[in-house]
């Protein structure tokens, strides 16, 4: 039952930090746009990483015959 208490702790963090987020998002100026080119920046740099772990996991698995 401990680990009941640092989950709902986790959750509400979540839950207060994408509403902060949305306000940003929402607001005035440039926000959105910066808000827009980090979530491009962070999506593309996880898909590049993804890529290449996948790649080093099948090398493991791949014969090299050189």
């Amino acid at each position: 039952m401990d680990t009941v208490t640092p989950m709902n702790v986790i959750v509400d963090d979540i839950v207060e930090m994408n509403e902060y987020f949305t306000d940003v998002a929402m607001g005035d100026g440039l926000a959105p746009l910066l808000v827009l080119i980090g979530t491009v920046l962070v999506v593309f740099t996880l898909g590049v990483f993804g890529v290449l772990t996948l790649g080093a996991i099948g090398s493991l698995f791949s014969s090299s015959s050189s």
